[in-house]
């Protein structure tokens, strides 16, 4: 997934505020599940949800107003109740800004922790390679 960054990412030094990656990554995020097929709304139809449970996010080095980031996000493994996908945002000279790690975990309704359905996680699982 491609972003340009663009004055309202920085702050006042021209550098993208850290906090932008995080919705950088959820936006690739959401491109991994709609290339393999799963559209967040129908999942929520489904009675599928799910919650950042944690977030890690290391900055490497500086993006800069103008830049275009190439956000890449993968499922690295999975359980019954949780998705755990990397990421990598690099710059348009490959150069790695950010790296970040991601458990989304499968709720109810209430919010208790539910058994994603096997065929999905199965799915997602064995789409490690595809990224987004």
């Amino acid at each position: 997934m491609r972003i340009k960054v663009c004055y309202h990412h920085t702050d006042s030094t021209g550098v993208v505020y850290y906090s932008h990656y995080l919705a950088f990554l959820e936006e690739a995020r959401t491109e991994f599940l709609e290339g393999m097929g799963m559209r967040i709304p129908e999942l929520a139809k489904q009675g599928i949800y799910f919650v950042v449970g944690k977030q890690v996010l290391d900055c490497e080095a500086p993006g800069r107003y103008g830049d275009v980031l190439d956000v890449r996000s993968w499922v690295s493994s999975g359980s019954p109740v949780r998705l755990n996908f990397e990421a990598e945002i690099r710059n348009q000279d490959n150069l790695l800004l950010a790296k970040g790690m991601t458990v989304l975990v499968c709720v109810d309704e209430q919010f208790k922790p539910k058994a994603m359905p096997e065929n999905f996680r199965a799915r997602m699982t064995a789409g490690k390679e595809a990224r987004a």
